[in-house]
């Protein structure tokens, strides 16, 4: 696994100086390809970390930079996709594509899972951990760069901790358990569970069974005029009719079957 901070700072990673910001990226791409992690983890490094590293290598001409996925030949692609969900409403986010590793952000984790007042990452380490980052506000990173050595020991430790924290917010909640045993029981990748809502996982598990038992699903259009507009719950147009037997309906997280299993009805 690897931890992405601000400065992808890597506990045990051999420290030394760059002459030019070219070569640092070049060697951050190099180290990503040496260590070949599975997973890449940090805070919010789906939304700012990993397509700021992207753009700015492409900004300074660096040739073929951008090549993170274990495909040798396959350059990491940043797009901005929108989002909308009855529980998150809508929002722009970012999809980058690494092609065999997981991007892990802890960021949406807590985003999904926890009501807060702030997302920012002090404040949810010190609700979580009960410990904060470095007091570095990013206007002063540059100062404390070019100041002396122990300004520089400061910033080093912000750039430590904004690596740590993630790690240590993943460990305590054991997401990482959850959300891989969900991908495998559902049978959808973890990145589906990022950015999809329930209907997926149900929908993956039904052509699982249907293949077992050898029968086909219909694949039914949407309507294109639709598209642009916020879509609510799918709803599947019942046959009308008087039934002797009983029926089984299926809905995801509702109302009613939300309030009996808060009171134990």
């Amino acid at each position: 696994m690897f931890v992405l901070g601000d400065c992808a700072s890597i506990a045990g990673a051999e420290v030394r100086s760059f002459e030019t910001e070219e070569e640092m990226l070049k060697a951050w791409v190099n180290f990503i390809q040496e260590v070949d992690p599975d997973m890449i983890t940090g805070y919010n490094i789906n939304n700012f970390d990993i397509p700021y590293i992207i753009d700015r290598g492409n900004a300074i001409k660096i040739h073929n930079f951008g090549k993170l996925s274990r495909l040798k030949d396959k350059t990491a692609s940043v797009r901005s996709v929108n989002l909308s969900s009855k529980q998150m409403g809508t929002h722009e986010n970012k999809e980058v594509n690494l092609e065999g590793r997981v991007l892990f952000d802890m960021f949406q984790v807590i985003l999904r899972e926890h009501k807060l007042s702030s997302y920012t990452l002090n404040n949810v380490s010190y609700e979580f951990l009960k410990e904060q980052k470095e007091d570095v506000h990013h206007t002063m990173i540059s100062e404390l760069y070019r100041k002396n050595i122990y300004t520089r020991r400061r910033l080093a430790v912000y750039c430590i901790k904004d690596a740590y924290l993630p790690l240590k917010l993943m460990e305590k909640m054991m997401c990482l358990y959850n959300y891989s045993e969900m991908a495998r029981v559902t049978g959808v990748p973890i990145k589906f569970l990022f950015t999809r809502g329930q209907q997926i996982k149900v929908t993956s598990q039904l052509y699982r069974k249907a293949y077992e038992v050898d029968m086909l699903i219909p694949n039914e259009k949407r309507n294109s005029e639709g598209e642009g507009k916020y879509e609510g719950a799918t709803v599947i147009e019942p046959d009308i009719g008087y039934y002797t037997d009983p029926i089984a309906t299926l809905d995801f997280a509702s109302l009613y079957p939300s309030i009996m299993m808060a009171h134990n009805l």
